[in-house]
């Protein structure tokens, strides 16, 4: 009788600072018994010593196999790790991600459980320091993330999307890999095709991770600029997004821009829809750390939560005015420091 294997993907770039203890935490992990595991690191052309350390990891433990990723980006670093593994399960990780000790045996669990087509475990994040932390507040609140049920900590059940994922190997063979002109919402994309295909993604509250975010406003707007821009190609490809909720930030950028742009008679709309957005503001950043149980995080969820809706909404419309014009994305919104 063949003994099942796992294949752990990773994607990475300049994560000297978190790779050992990535490693570390990943040999952790407590498999289903008779079960073996390969951990598949793609490395893009890190240049901070990252593929040093990692070549000295892969030639002391066979279990791990460094991947040369030369397209830098999540979704080439993905599909090497796939061309690569050897088998029947694959699962995905995240360098800057922590994982229960028994999260890759209950991701095996729920796909024999559930017969989904891809599981994953609740988005949930855990920030440092005082940004960080008011950041993963905002990530967590419902209000915040339009009732993603990817962050319901106790949710179980069919869902649009989910974090990471876990799948058979049969599902690449059906659905196709990911989309390598995506630098953002690869991992929305594929889901999105798996569901259109006939799929299921399932989310347990048994597997459990925690993610760490940006700890800074200008890194997280980056970030969520970046994840905005690329929505209309995942729209434009599929005829329809995701979720309507990621519709909404550019929706109300919209909004503003025509109210504020508009004749003197449309003033008065735009002041009050200014109002009700600042009152937004003040209730989804109670709700945020109420939930998180910290108040001291209150006086930053204002400007955090902005940066989440702003940056992603005008990403959204550059990506939109991008691809009308069929111009090239500039290096800011295709390079991933992270």
């Amino acid at each position: 009788m063949t003994t099942p294997l796992l294949s752990v993907i990773v994607p990475c770039r300049n994560e000297r600072g978190h790779i050992d203890a990535f490693c570390e935490s990943v040999l952790q992990q407590q498999l289903p018994e008779g079960w073996r595991m390969e951990v598949l690191i793609a490395d893009g052309e890190s240049d901070d010593g990252t593929r040093e350390l990692l070549a000295l990891r892969c030639a002391a433990d066979p279990r791990f196999v460094l991947v040369h990723n030369p397209g830098r980006i999540v979704s080439t670093g993905l599909n090497a790790c796939i061309a690569r593994a050897q088998g029947s399960v694959i699962a995905r990780l995240d360098v800057h991600s922590r994982f229960a000790p028994d999260y890759l045996a209950q991701c095996i669990a729920a796909l024999e459980r559930t017969g989904a087509d891809n599981v994953g475990g609740p988005w949930v994040a855990q920030g440092h320091g005082p940004t960080g932390r008011a950041i993963a507040a905002a990530f967590q609140c419902r209000w915040v993330v339009g009732g993603a049920r990817s962050r319901d900590t106790d949710y179980e059940g069919d869902v649009d999307t989910v974090y990471l994922g876990c799948w058979r190997r049969a599902v690449f063979d059906q659905h196709g890999l990911f989309d390598e002109s995506l630098v953002r919402n690869q991992d929305d994309e594929h889901n999105l095709r798996l569901r259109l295909g006939g799929g299921r993604i399932w989310q347990s509250r048994l597997i459990r991770s925690t993610y760490q975010p940006r700890d800074s406003l200008r890194h997280l707007f980056h970030q969520q600029r970046q994840y905005g821009y690329w929505r209309p190609f995942v729209v434009r490809k599929h005829g329809q997004p995701g979720s309507v909720r990621q519709l909404i930030p550019m929706i109300f950028i919209a909004a503003c821009a025509l109210l504020a742009g508009a004749t003197p008679v449309f003033h008065a709309p735009f002041f009050v829809l200014m109002a009700a957005y600042a009152l937004y503001l003040l209730g989804a950043s109670a709700a945020a750390a109420k939930a998180a149980r910290d108040w001291r995080l209150l006086p930053r969820l204002p400007a955090v939560i902005a940066a989440f809706h702003l940056g992603y909404g005008l990403g959204t419309w550059r990506g939109l005015w991008d691809m009308a014009r069929a111009r090239k994305p500039s290096s800011d919104v295709v390079r991933i420091t992270r």
